[in-house]
């Protein structure tokens, strides 16, 4: 209802992603940014509702990309959507698969960007390692992929399209609950999700939405290294499980792991999460901590994150993940011995606290070992690779 006196804001649409061939790209965009298009395009805004509803149908429902199987739109506007639009899907440079099943896509933007998406699958679950970045910005010591430099943000339609990907290649079409193999979806990938905050949270939307690829928002976890300002913003306006890089417990060490430590202490950073709306002992929220020989894996640090969780009365969770190791980093994994003790200290002070069993390490898939192979293989090299899978598909 409009206050008088007052002159309510026009929306400003946001614009539409036009892609090199000068298309629209329609995957990514909400319900209205859809019907947008198609009333840009010059379709009548009671026509542009209609087939807004189908094509987002055909598109989260059925993973359709093409406009020609998309029977309830009648032939004639088939083309006309053809020449307009496309549902894009992220180009694959390289598909591996680990000796225990993880798998892992290499992808290719239209713009020739590279960023990595993890498919894990166990047996009650299947999860899939989302980026929401190419490159990262945040320089975590122990991290390959912080040793890239930021490229940019990656868009709604780059998030959700790794989504899309991994459910065309388990064969997870039409979208429904039942027997599915992706279960959970972890923003965990290349970058800083909280650094793209609009698309990633724009995307999720779409995953969490009911009429098309229905994940609920218990299955869905962002982890942040501790950008404290939007924390909040993220529990109010995405709402899905929230996972903290914490990884040391004095200044000294976490300065060193996460650098962004220096401007987010570990006092402002716990206290956000105390703050955070939805946690509870239903919903705890999860520490990762990686171990490091000699750097952050003593018992008297294993009683001080004791002692700090329960400082904050934080209904946690503690995720004890052996280092990974990677050409040139300076750091070494923690013994076995030196983690089970750890994990003892924090389970004794009533805290939960599992060893994560590192996944698909032959294929540097593991947590903190993604960096594109764009920075490991030449351009050239990565161009013959697609030109081969392109003559392979004839």
């Amino acid at each position: 209802m409009s206050i008088p006196g007052h002159i309510d804001p026009v929306p400003v649409p946001r614009p539409l992603p036009m892609r090199s061939d000068g298309r629209i790209d329609l995957l990514g965009l909400s319900r209205d940014d859809l019907r947008m298009a198609l009333e840009t395009a010059q379709l009548e805004p009671k026509q542009a509702k209609l087939r807004a509803k189908q094509l987002w149908h055909w598109m989260y429902n059925r993973g359709v990309t093409d406009f020609e199987l998309m029977t309830d739109i009648s032939k004639q506007l088939r083309p006309w959507l053809a020449q307009r639009f496309v549902i894009s899907r992220p180009e694959v440079v390289t598909a591996q698969v680990s000796s225990d099943g993880t798998r892992k896509w290499l992808l290719r933007s239209d713009d020739g960007q590279d960023y990595e998406a993890v498919f894990i699958p166990d047996a009650d679950r299947g999860t899939l390692c989302v980026s929401s970045q190419v490159g990262c910005t945040l320089n975590c010591r122990f991290c390959h992929t912080g040793t890239m430099r930021l490229v940019r943000n990656l868009t709604p339609a780059e998030i959700v399209g790794q989504v899309m990907l991994a459910r065309d290649a388990l064969g997870e079409w039409p979208s429904q609950p039942e027997g599915r193999m992706l279960t959970n979806i972890v923003m965990m990938g290349m970058g800083e999700p909280l650094y793209n905050f609009d698309n990633v949270r724009d995307a999720l939307k779409l995953v969490m939405d009911g009429d098309g690829l229905a994940l609920s928002k218990r299955r869905i976890t962002l982890s942040t290294s501790g950008v404290v300002p939007l924390m909040a913003r993220a529990g109010d306006e995405i709402g899905v499980n929230l996972a903290v890089s914490l990884h040391a417990v004095t200044k000294d060490v976490r300065d060193e792991l996460v650098p962004l430590n220096k401007k987010y202490g570990i006092e402002q950073l716990l206290q956000a999460c105390a703050d955070y709306p939805g946690a509870n002992n239903a919903r705890r929220i999860t520490f990762e901590y990686v171990m490091i020989k000699d750097k952050n894996d003593s018992d008297e640090e294993a009683h001080e994150l004791v002692r700090l969780l329960k400082q904050y009365k934080l209904p946690a969770k503690v995720n004890l993940i052996p280092f990974n190791p990677w050409p040139g980093s300076d750091y070494e994994t923690s013994t076995p011995e030196r983690v089970r003790s750890f994990s003892n200290i924090v389970f004794e002070g009533g805290i939960s606290a599992p060893v994560r069993t590192p996944r698909g390490r032959d294929i540097d898939a593991a947590c903190g070992q993604l960096k594109t192979s764009a920075e490991r293989k030449s351009r050239a090299e990565l161009d013959r690779l697609a030109e081969e899978k392109q003559a392979a598909l004839g």
